[in-house]
């Protein structure tokens, strides 16, 4: 994608609408409107759109482009890929998940497998010695399908009463087990084994500092986000990587007129509720535009310094380490029976049974790095080898994405590398640890000799992206109902200025649903 234009003055003294910010929901904001004959000019900080959803050449001299931040597609619905006429394409991944673990002094795992439920029920049989978890498996998904194919629709809606999409659901214990109460205790009613347990719970902690049991459920909104996307819960590869997505969007607004400016970086909006006024800076030199309408992809923490105001609730906290790598070769596993190339196709599972994951939350609550970090990895390339060049794919070599839980900001206060350094070490470790081969043999090496992997903090985050706390969801996510009278869960108290970023409601993911929403609302539909 090559970067906007920043130089020079916007081509009109005032728009109709004003987007702050360049990632996937602003740009889904500014193509709707556009196409909607609006005027729109989008303003981006950074020297390109795309925000977290981007891909990158992240090692110098080496030819792959990796999903830098964000990296799987489950919530953008097909709704907005049609109505802005996106060429996008997604591949659905044959494995669901792969968990290492050690039974018996031997080492085994668990492999879900979504196209055969003959094999995984194999699975499920060899890890646990009956068929008791599977049967379990199949009713506690199938009751989340459900209400996935449910709810997942209403997201591009007006916003429902928390009464109206009860009724939606209409199956009063999946409501009380998704909306009512802690997640944990659905898991311990349906599951026995430990292993199998923290599987499932996995999907309320991906970004979320949390535990099964926390009363304010933060962690079951984590987890219905992760498990409605698309009306079945799927989670998909972007081919291209994230930035094809991105990119398709970017194209989508230019054509439909909208002007994106990069290198904009808005430093104030003053409105009177009828009428805006937007500053930003370009270079050395600053601008001031009017607009009717002002729609902010930046967090409600951020808008709420532009706007000169005292920020509402708690500070946000992002909980994450992401970390990108590119391999030479897949290693080999300790557990022969599974073939890396599909152990590593679907989610790796790493130091995730229940017991761990509670373990480490509770050594991260207390201030202290997990001394055996979670992580969630997959790769990529074995789903769509196209980010990579074709001589390292002829090569054999593939990426590898991994994202640790229980890593909160908090941790990694002194902003130094040390405790990016340990943290690294604390999700490495466990993986070796199911490894016949350490994973460092398997690095590749970029242009000057260095290992081939980056590590992103929750503070890497806020400051590359602007992501208060480096909380990737921008506050926490919110159960996707509301005050009917915010007809489309974007509003702020400013009348004409509203949220479409990932902080409003029905916001997170790469979705576009705020953007699509707040653009409805724009728009008075």
């Amino acid at each position: 994608m090559q970067p906007d234009p920043a130089a020079g003055p916007p081509a009109r003294a005032s728009y109709d609408a004003v987007v702050i910010g360049g990632g996937h929901n602003a740009l889904v904001a500014a193509a709707y409107l556009a196409r909607a004959g609006r005027s729109v000019l989008l303003l981006e900080r950074l020297d390109r759109t795309g925000g977290a959803a981007v891909s990158a050449q992240a090692f110098p001299g080496v030819a792959a482009r990796l999903s830098q931040y964000s990296y799987l597609v489950s919530l953008l619905p097909r709704k907005i890929v049609a109505d802005l006429g996106l060429r996008f394409e997604v591949r659905r991944r044959r494995i669901s998940s792969y968990t290492p673990t050690v039974r018996g002094g031997r080492p085994t795992g668990l492999l879900v497998d979504a196209g055969d439920d003959a094999r995984t029920a194999a699975a499920f049989r060899e890890l646990t010695g009956s068929d008791r978890e599977f049967k379990a498996w199949q009713a506690f998904y199938g009751m989340t399908r459900q209400v996935a194919g449910r709810v997942f629709p209403t997201l591009t809606e007006p916003l429902p009463s928390r009464a109206e999409l009860r009724d939606r659901v209409a199956d009063r214990e999946a409501w009380d087990t998704l909306f009512e109460r802690p997640i944990g205790e659905a898991v311990e009613r349906h599951f026995i084994d430990d292993l199998v347990r923290g599987i499932v719970l996995t999907d309320a902690l991906i970004g979320t500092f949390s535990h099964a049991h926390d009363p304010s459920l933060r962690q079951n909104r984590c987890f219905l986000y992760h498990v409605i996307g698309g009306g079945t819960g799927d989670w998909d590869v972007p081919v291209g990587g994230m930035g094809a997505l991105t990119g398709a969007l970017a194209d989508a607004a230019r054509a439909a007129g909208a002007e994106l400016r990069t290198g904009c970086e808005v430093t104030a909006v003053a409105t009177d509720g009828t009428a805006a006024e937007v500053t930003f800076r370009s270079g050395d030199t600053e601008h001031t535009v009017g607009a009717r309408q002002v729609l902010c992809g930046a967090a409600p923490r951020v808008l709420a310094r532009l706007l000169g105001e005292a920020p509402a609730g708690p500070a946000p906290e992002g909980a994450q380490l992401k970390v990108n790598m590119l391999l030479r070769r897949l290693p080999r596993l300790k557990d022969e029976t599974v073939d890396p190339r599909e152990a590593f196709a679907g989610t790796f599972h790493i130091a995730e049974s229940y017991r761990q994951l509670e373990a480490a939350y509770r050594e991260a609550a207390e201030g202290r790095l997990p001394s055996s970090a979670p992580s969630e990895i997959y790769c990529h390339s074995l789903t769509d080898p196209s980010i990579l060049g074709p001589e390292l794919a002829a090569q054999g070599y593939h990426t590898l994405t991994l994202f640790g839980l229980h890593l909160p900001a908090r941790l990694f206060a002194d902003g130094g590398d040390a405790a990016r350094e340990a943290a690294l070490g604390a999700v490495l470790a466990p993986l070796d640890a199911h490894l016949a081969e350490p994973l460092a043999d398997c690095l590749a090496r970029d242009e000057r000799g260095r290992p081939c992997i980056e590590a992103k903090t929750p503070l890497d985050l806020e400051r590359d992206l602007g992501m208060p706390g480096g909380n990737i969801f921008h506050r926490d996510l919110q159960f996707p109902y509301g005050d009917p009278q915010d007809r489309w869960g974007v509003a702020t108290r400013h009348p004409n200025v509203l949220l479409c970023g990932a902080g409003a409601i029905r916001g997170g993911g790469v979705s576009g649903i705020p953007g699509h929403n707040a653009a409805m609302a724009a728009l008075g539909r």
